[in-house]
């Protein structure tokens, strides 16, 4: 347990590390706005989504994620907003992310094209004095706890219509790299915060039956790292039910589940299977998810929103 343990720090959130990677909820597909700003405001009503993920159980310091998100398009139906707030922590290191979104939605043939951007800060600190640690001379560890207080800012590009989706993004524009960022007080360590590039695509297949298929995939870079892709197939029962499964390279296999227990009202839970020599260590990943759209438009759908 202590060879795992010290694996994750040092994979994750050592502040020299360079492949580090920043959390994917499974659930991403039902909420594009984890990835892409300009996916805020694509429905015409207000949405709301919280998603809590437990990632490698039974492995102690492994990463919690909890998510809070908002969008929605304004009265002329052109602008879009949304808000993001996020926690990740993971061993000793926490981070917290607020980010506000604006999107611009045009008509593009049946579909609809948008464009959005994003501003905000992201928080990192870490309680280094937790740590048990080998070479005292080390400068990190002259602090017991440091953190920094991270702008960033980032744009992304969304098409959609009924049966289909695709997008591209840059979420987080500016690099901060602890070996090369002269910006932040020189005294203090600075956390390692990556350029992150993401492209999604997905559609609906219908049947003649109460049954459709939604299959998507989502292609993800950061610097340093390698690339990550997610694929996946969900199933909806008479647009209700919705059960699927992804295959995350080279890290989990996941199942997925989400009830629209009403109109308003929707509840998804996911597991993931974890991949490679780090399975034999954890029983895997649990995620929950919760969503409340409400505005007048939402009573009046015969059909839920797909994606």
């Amino acid at each position: 347990m202590k060879k795992v343990l010290l694996y994750l720090l040092l994979s994750f959130i050592c502040i020299q590390v360079n492949g580090q990677q920043s959390p994917l909820m499974s659930h991403y597909m039902f909420n594009g706005l984890l990835l892409n700003p300009a996916y805020a405001g694509s429905k015409e009503y207000v949405s709301t989504t919280m998603l809590y993920r437990k990632q490698w159980v039974g492995i102690e310091g492994a990463p919690v994620t909890y998510s809070g998100s908002v969008h929605g398009l304004l009265k002329k139906k052109k602008l879009g907003l949304g808000a993001l707030l996020q926690q990740d922590k993971i061993g000793v290191t926490k981070q917290t992310d607020l980010y506000t979104m604006l999107s611009y939605h045009l008509p593009l043939g049946v579909g609809k094209f948008s464009v959005g951007l994003q501003a905000g800060v992201s928080n990192f600190s870490s309680e280094v004095v937790k740590l048990t640690y080998w070479d005292p001379g080390d400068k990190v560890f002259e602090f017991n706890t440091f953190s920094n207080l991270l702008p960033n800012a980032g744009f992304g590009a969304y098409y959609y219509r009924e049966l289909f989706y695709a997008g591209i993004s840059a979420p987080f524009l500016l690099s901060y790299n602890p070996n090369e960022n002269a910006a932040i007080e020189t005294n203090v360590p600075v956390h390692k915060h990556p350029r992150r590039y993401c492209a999604t695509v997905g559609g609906v297949i219908a049947t003649e039956s109460e049954i459709k298929f939604k299959p998507s995939a989502l292609v993800k870079y950061e610097g340093n790292a390698p690339i990550q892709f997610d694929v996946n197939l969900n199933v909806l029962i008479n647009d209700i039910f919705w059960i699927g499964a992804s295959y995350r390279s080279d890290e989990s296999i996941v199942a997925l589940l989400e009830y629209q227990i009403s109109r308003k009202f929707r509840f998804g839970y996911s597991y993931d299977y974890t991949l490679g020599q780090l399975g034999t260590y954890t029983s895997g990943s649990h995620e929950i998810m919760i969503g409340y759209d409400f505005g007048f438009t939402v009573t009046k759908m015969k059909s839920p929103r797909y994606f």
